[in-house]
């Protein structure tokens, strides 16, 4: 697992890699408890390409069709109010290889939140999920990576994994920052047990499908596999706990 230490920690949590909020822990912390992760780390070349914010009507059908064109399998952090508009777009994702996660019903701010508040966003969008698949999710990913003892205890004591991602392989793509940009943010720090940041859904994200298409090929040539997120967590014996959040 790729954790800093000593003063390199510091630098790493003091950046804008990754959002975290006081009563915060360093992510090593968390992920010496098992309940959230950022990456796993596997000497085979998995990794796991993630969308968070949707589903979108537009462009989430778009990254699906890529995504089958090459292959590869998606984890989607859906939210719960945008998957109940779109239950078609969640069963085919399910038909279709990917795994449904949870990233709250409303997306709200995470800063400060309060405990009840996160219950209830996770169990809306829980129930949303179940009743569309019919198989509640086991992921949880909180809006904006905010993260800080209340969200991760919370959701671990509802039955989550906490999902992060990579600090490495945070594309941006929301910021629209060029296709290049996020092309090269991905191709240049690729690792095995990498979790990649894209999103499917607030604001035009032709950026990330055309990026995608250019990104899934290079790392396939690579000798690179792209599953779901919980297969790469089943790599690590560490986090086989996800098995006890069936139910």
């Amino acid at each position: 697992m790729k954790i800093a230490s000593g003063f390199a920690a510091f630098i790493l949590l003091i950046g804008s890699f990754s959002p975290l909020t006081t009563d915060a822990h360093p992510r090593h912390y968390y992920e010496e408890k098992g309940t959230a992760i950022w990456e796993v780390p596997t000497e085979t070349k998995w990794v796991a390409v993630t969308f968070d914010d949707g589903p979108s009507g537009t462009y989430t059908p778009e990254i699906m069709e890529v995504l089958k064109k090459h292959g590869a399998k998606g984890t989607f952090f859906v939210v719960g109010s945008r998957a109940q508009k779109h239950p078609d777009l969640i069963r085919e994702m399910v038909e279709e290889g990917h795994e449904i996660a949870n990233h709250t019903y409303h997306h709200p701010s995470f800063t400060g939140i309060s405990k009840q508040e996160i219950v209830k966003e996770i169990g809306f969008t829980a129930e949303v999920i179940k009743e569309i698949t019919g198989e509640p999710p086991t992921l949880f990913r909180p809006p904006g990576g905010v993260y800080n003892d209340i969200i991760v205890d919370t959701a671990s004591e509802e039955g989550y994994m906490v999902v992060m991602w990579s600090w490495h392989q945070d594309t941006k793509d929301w910021q629209s920052p060029g296709v290049n940009r996020i092309v090269d943010t991905v191709l240049q720090h690729s690792k095995n047990g990498d979790i990649i940041l894209f999103h499917d859904f607030g604001g035009n994200r032709s950026q990330t499908v055309q990026a995608l298409n250019r990104i899934l090929p290079v790392l396939k040539e690579d000798g690179f596999q792209f599953v779901t997120v919980s297969e790469l967590i089943e790599k690590h014996p560490k986090y086989k706990i996800i098995d006890d959040f069936s139910g």
